[in-house]
């Protein structure tokens, strides 16, 4: 059939329409090849059981892992100062060396000084505890009094009548005749353990002492190593993971130890000040051992969330055993609050920024997991094993839901985030995207950036068949509920629209093929009034062919038709372009292919074949083609795509 007779029908043939109805049933026939569905589940299998796998040998091997772990983690806090003295021209093995034995200098010194203040302290212990029980006590008497007298007016006590006389049973017979005698009391048996031998004793003497030894031990000897061949290490991590994108393979270890570097070194300064702050607050107050709780303190901060609450526990009840009221512990637990609260929310996002990389959820998530894991241990050092994941699954594909399900970075991109919001008819929280969005961008860039790649992705679902007619509806509604609020922003003065004199007066803006036209159709409209035209909106339910003869465009001087889907044969925009060209055929007609990277934008056959003066890939130079004729006019007479 020819393209005339098509026009004149408006119908696809016949034969075209039965054999896509075949081609469709068959589709639905004969299903494809199972194989690549089968391989999917089966992938999918098999992560689970990897998953399943890795969990349990994480738990059955924390006797051997969990040195491991520390000594990893150890040598990034060391890393730093190891590189320093490298720096300074020092050989690696003695630079490596001297940082170890630094290390293990502060850590007996501040093993000595908690051992000689639980020593002073220890003095007093059962003089404290006397004094926190009789006030404990107190509050339990009070406690008790204030609830025996609610329940006093609310229950009135009943009455309470005499007991009847006691009756001699034959039951109490026994006891009677038992007073005149002497009853025969209990044996006692004393069981005595055998003696333990010289070698018992030294072991269970030795037994609490030698674990933490063992994993001491080992944990500075696997950080020696580590140090020691840190670039080595490192090749073979390469080799392993990503010897086939060197590239991003070394720039996610870069990446990852830099990171982890700067956040235990931030950790422990910040931890370190907490401890020191508390331990002079607290000898203020006259609490006793206040360096002892300071060290404390600060190692216990190193805990997520809950590190300070348990670090405030010991001085409030040191603060109750001397002070017989009440002032000295509420003023040690408003101080611990107002510290933890400067550091958290001041000092830490200034060094080292607002987030560490991880979202609060996954912070508590992994507090819990890494618990039930590894008991304490997993839970100090939580936070660290998280963030490595999260960085491994920012630079390695096959890990990148790491870094979806605990980053910090929005799940979703602007794009998905604003069609998502659409789908689910949410209006507000899409033109709560767009505050957000429209700070440091004006409205028409959003528009371009965000908005019309949304709409993009309605139409391709549209066109799929994901989405039906109610829907669609629904959606378009919420569009331009949307498109229609943000005509109330007002962008920057340095993003501020400049405004044309001399534009075209009879301006139409014209919705193309689908509903999502009419929005793309109103954030143009909205585009060109904010510049000083007067557009005219034609829906696209108003430019099939039986409305569009009964509008009047005698003083139409340009034309924008607006077509967000172009797939195929474009003969439906070809025939469109015929019929404005008779219907005006004073005015310039521009087509606006949404968003830029259709074929017709680049293809000049195409561009031909369709017969418009000019094609537009984007809100931006769909306002430059309506103030062209008072600008460049010749650029608009070559039919040539506009550039952006």
């Amino acid at each position: 059939m020819s393209d005339n007779a098509a026009e004149v029908s408006g119908w696809t043939p016949v034969g075209d329409k039965v054999a896509g109805y075949r081609d469709a049933v068959t589709d639905q026939l004969e299903p494809g090849p199972p194989t690549a569905d089968n391989a999917a589940v089966l992938r999918q299998l098999l992560g689970v059981a990897v998953g399943t796998l890795t969990v349990a040998a994480l738990y059955f091997g924390q006797d051997v892992l969990i040195p491991i772990t520390l000594a990893v983690m150890l040598a990034f806090i060391l890393s730093p100062l190891v590189n320093l003295l490298q720096r300074a021209r020092l050989w690696r093995a003695p630079a490596v060396i001297i940082t170890v034995l630094a290390a293990l200098g502060i850590i007996g010194a501040v093993g000595t000084l908690i051992g000689s203040q639980a020593a002073a302290l220890s003095d007093n212990t059962a003089q404290y505890a006397s004094a926190i029980e009789a006030k404990v006590e107190l509050l339990q008497g009070v406690a008790t009094s204030r609830i025996q007298a609610v329940t006093n007016l609310v229950v009135k006590p009943k009455p309470v009548r005499a007991a009847p006389p006691a009756q001699t049973t034959a039951a109490s017979a026994p006891a009677a005749s038992a007073i005149g005698g002497v009853s025969p009391g209990p044996i006692l048996v004393e069981v005595s353990p055998p003696k333990a031998s010289a070698l018992e004793l030294t072991r269970a003497i030795l037994a609490p002492v030698l674990g933490p030894l063992e994993t001491t031990f080992i944990v500075l000897i696997v950080a020696i190593f580590v140090l020691m061949q840190k670039e080595d290490l490192r090749d073979r991590l390469i080799r392993v993971f990503g010897s086939g994108d060197l590239h991003r393979t070394t720039m996610a270890l870069d990446d990852a130890g830099l990171r982890l570097s700067r956040y235990f070194l931030a950790q422990l300064g910040i931890n370190t000040t907490f401890g020191i702050i508390v331990a002079i607050g607290l000898w203020l107050f006259g609490i006793p051992s206040p360096a002892l709780w300071g060290v404390l303190a600060g190692m216990c901060r190193f805990v997520p969330y809950v590190g300070a609450i348990l670090a405030a526990m010991g001085p409030i009840a040191l603060g109750l055993a001397i002070d017989p009221g009440w002032l000295t512990a509420i003023f040690i637990a408003a101080f611990f609050l107002t510290t933890e609260a400067v550091l958290g929310y001041i000092v830490e996002p200034l060094l080292y920024g607002h987030s560490t990389g991880l979202s609060p959820v996954s912070v508590i998530i992994a507090a819990i997991f890494w618990t039930w894991l590894w008991g304490p241990i997993g839970l100090i050092i939580s936070t660290p094993l998280t963030l490595c994941f999260v960085v491994l699954g920012r630079h390695v594909k096959a890990l990148e839901f790491f870094d979806v399900l605990l980053g910090d970075r929005p799940a979703l991109t602007p794009v998905e985030g604003f069609y998502q919001r659409v789908l689910a008819d949410n209006a507000d929280e899409a033109l709560a995207q767009a505050e957000v969005m429209l700070g440091d961008r004006d409205l028409l860039s959003y528009f371009d950036d965000v908005v019309l790649a949304a709409l993009k992705l309605a139409a391709i679902d549209e066109a799929r068949g994901i989405i039906d007619a109610a829907r669609i509806a629904k959606m378009t509604r919420t569009m331009m509920a949307v498109i229609d609020d943000l005509g109330a922003h007002e962008d920057h003065a340095e993003n501020a629209p400049e405004t044309f004199a001399g534009a075209p007066s009879g301006l139409l803006c014209l919705a193309g093929r689908g509903p999502f036209d009419d929005a793309v159709t109103a954030m143009l409209a909205q585009a060109l009034e904010r510049r000083g035209l007067n557009p005219r909106i034609v829906r696209h339910r108003d430019a099939s062919r039986t409305e569009l003869t009964q509008l009047d465009l005698t003083d139409v001087d340009m034309i924008i038709v607006s077509y967000l889907e172009l797939t195929g044969s474009p003969a439906q925009l070809r025939f469109l372009i015929r019929r404005l060209r008779k219907k005006a055929p004073q005015a310039r007609i521009i087509v606006g292919l949404w968003p830029e990277g259709e074929a017709a934008l680049s293809d000049d056959a195409i561009q031909t074949a369709l017969g418009a003066d000019g094609y537009v890939g984007s809100l931006s130079a769909a306002v430059t083609a309506a103030t062209a004729p008072a600008v460049a006019p010749p650029e608009l007479a070559t039919g040539k795509a506009l550039a952006r």
